[in-house]
């Protein structure tokens, strides 16, 4: 699959550009550096969105006839939005909480095409059930940093990340950072007339 127009993902995510990757579009990053305060009044998968939104959008005013891909992930945890941990405690702290419990990870994605007037949403969201760990388990995989740069402090795709996760109800590539079938029916949906096979 590939795009009549310039592709661009407005992300600094590793990990949403190896995802697109496994699509095979080929495409640019030019990350959408936003204020991400949203309102706590939001639900959190209006929260992803709003965000997703906004940082397409920073990039698509100044390249408007490229498609432009948002993208915002967090994890939510018995009422608790629980985003990117700012330290090694906190990180801690947050892995406590979810040992042995279920969260809900929710990506917001969106593509916007200024040049058309276009611009569509979604929010794919999938529920993680955790194992227990044992303040070590905890304590190893923190000081290897893995968990600094994900929102819920973990990375499903890690190599200790990966053992912390009992089981999941819905899209794996959403936990990962990007809901790759949600994508292709985004694009597909509405934006067929850019694609060709």
């Amino acid at each position: 699959m590939k795009l009549t127009k310039v592709f661009i993902l407005a992300s600094r995510s590793p990990r949403r550009r190896h995802l697109l990757r496994q699509l095979g579009i080929p495409f640019n990053v030019i990350p959408g550096d936003v204020d991400e305060a949203v309102s706590s009044r939001l639900a959190p998968h209006n929260q992803v969105q709003t965000l997703a939104l906004r940082k397409a959008h920073a990039i698509s005013v100044r390249r408007r006839d490229a498609l432009v891909l948002g993208a915002d992930t967090v994890v939510e945890h018995r009422g608790r939005v629980v985003g990117k941990p700012s330290s090694h405690d906190e990180a801690t702290s947050i892995l406590r909480h979810l040992s042995g419990s279920v969260h809900t990870v929710h990506t917001g994605v969106a593509l916007v095409h200024e040049a058309s007037g276009r611009s569509v949403t979604a929010t794919e969201s999938t529920e993680v059930t955790f194992g227990h760990l044992s303040d070590q388990e905890i304590a190893r995989y923190v000081t290897t940093g893995a968990p600094m740069d994900k929102a819920g402090a973990y990375g499903i795709q890690d190599d200790l990340g990966a053992l912390f996760v009992k089981s999941i109800r819905g899209d794996y590539f959403n936990v990962v950072g990007l809901p790759l079938r949600r994508l292709y029916l985004m694009l597909k949906s509405h934006y067929g007339d850019l694609i060709t096979w």
